[in-house]
């Protein structure tokens, strides 16, 4: 009985690892990073954002998405760079966060868009404990693509509204409210 037991396990064990998640890649500042294609609602064209003044440097402005107000974040500064410069690749990924029960939809921008991979759980590697140019709770992962490394994001963490009211209230800012219209 034990015997079955452990290959059931075994079996269990192969299955999770040959388990295949499909993500959203895009490029910033040269890395491929890539979000959980669950999280991810659409991508749309970079365009006329409306800039909202004491908001922080990481919130480029909000755009009007279908009749509701959307804040645009940039990914680059809100990993403590410069800000994205923007090319006719630029696009807007518009994303949902989960903040406790509650869901949030932001769009950050990136450079451009890739592909949509799928990326089997054992071709995904921890997150370096240093090297890495964000901080290493944004990262839930670094996933294999052939030669190269995606930087795959914890988006609930990086687009936690919580903690971005914060560092710009830390800065001196006012702090964004994402609960009252804009």
């Amino acid at each position: 009985m034990n015997a079955v037991v452990q290959a059931a396990g075994q079996a269990a064990a192969k299955d999770a690892a040959q388990e295949r998640n499909q993500y959203l890649t895009f490029m910033l500042g040269g890395e491929i990073f890539a979000i959980g294609i669950l999280h991810i609602k659409e991508i749309i064209e970079y365009g006329q954002l409306t800039s909202v003044p004491m908001m922080p440097g990481f919130i480029r402005g909000v755009i009007n998405l279908r009749g509701a107000v959307v804040p645009v974040i940039d990914l680059s500064r809100r990993f403590g760079g410069a800000g994205s410069e923007i090319t006719r690749r630029s696009c807007i990924v518009i994303v949902e966060a989960h903040v406790e029960d509650d869901t949030r939809v932001l769009g950050v921008v990136v450079d451009a868009v890739n592909a949509v991979l799928e990326i089997s759980a054992s071709e995904i590697e921890p997150a370096p404990a240093f090297g890495a140019k964000i901080r290493t709770d944004f990262i839930a992962g670094m996933g294999k693509i052939g030669d190269r490394f995606a930087i795959l994001l914890d988006v609930d963490r990086v687009l936690s509204v919580e903690e971005m009211a914060a560092l710009s209230g830390a800065a001196g800012d006012a702090r964004p409210s994402f609960h009252e219209p804009v």
